[in-house]
């Protein structure tokens, strides 16, 4: 059975929900997301790990003092830490897209409380050859944010990322759970936009660090990306780390329409040495 609770850290109380046995592992969400959005693959894994999803500051349920400002990745790396402590690590880690790079600055800033960080389709822009054309991408996402409005935006974002299906809620009566989820993230839009998206892909992991440091970090990437924008970033995030991407199942969202094959596979990385 999952379980909520809160977690007070300097500046905020961070919601979280926990479920099953066995080592902790973590997931942190990617931009507007929140623990909702992994139930079904929380409930997949809660046989072989104590799994702990979360609301990340400035998203949903979390409750932050004062108000929002910029996303700031330190900030958001220490609250993950203050999690696996409370629950028990080192932790496996799990992130995806702005997610993922939350986790590059955990396993970097806080190596102590990662075993495995399994960093799924980072937008790792600034890793890029030639990041400019992303990076000019992302400036007019947020532009377009800015002069028309969050409905703007992200139809602007799911369009090209290949991602229209993720744009309207789905042709059938939604769970209450779903339906929930789907309305919290939503309304999350407006943060990652105008505070969050830029901060998260202009981040550039601290990759001698990484390379050099103790807990084993693995680049996911989705069979179904090939082709994206997400595919070069999370390629160029592999190179720089020295290691290949491992194939998981889906695209950039694939662990919700697909939570059975990706909980599978996820376990299946994890358990590797």
């Amino acid at each position: 059975m999952t379980q909520s609770a809160m977690l007070k850290v300097p500046g905020a109380e961070i919601y979280y929900e926990t479920i099953g046995s066995g080592p902790t592992l973590l997931i942190i969400p990617g931009g507007p997301q929140d623990a909702g959005v992994f139930a079904d693959l929380a409930r997949q894994l809660a046989d072989r790990y104590t799994v702990v999803t979360y609301d990340p500051r400035g998203n949903s349920r979390t409750v932050v003092d004062g108000p929002l400002g910029e996303l700031d990745l330190d900030t958001q790396a220490d609250d993950a830490a203050a999690l696996i402590a409370k629950i028990g690590g080192p932790a496996h880690v799990f992130g995806t897209s702005g997610g993922a790079q939350i986790g590059f600055n955990l396993a970097a800033r806080h190596p102590e409380s990662v075993a495995t960080l399994v960093a799924h389709e980072p937008p790792t822009t600034v890793l890029l050859p030639d990041p400019t054309a992303a990076q000019a991408a992302d400036q007019a996402l947020y532009d377009t944010y800015k002069n028309h409005g969050v409905e703007a935006a992200m139809g602007q974002f799911f369009s090209e990322n290949g991602l229209e299906d993720a744009e309207a809620p789905p042709d059938y009566e939604m769970p209450p759970e779903e339906a929930e989820t789907f309305g919290r993230v939503m309304g999350n839009f407006e943060y990652w936009l105008a505070h969050g998206m830029l901060p998260l892909s202009n981040y550039e992991p601290d990759v001698a660090t990484l390379r050099a440091g103790k807990p084993r970090i693995v680049v996911a990437l989705g069979e179904q990306s090939a082709g994206q924008p997400i595919s070069e970033m999370t390629n160029a995030a592999a190179t720089a780390l020295g290691s290949t991407p491992v194939t998981f199942p889906g695209d950039h969202m694939g662990f919700g329409p697909q939570a059975e094959a990706f909980a599978r596979t996820l376990d299946e990385t994890l358990s590797k040495p």
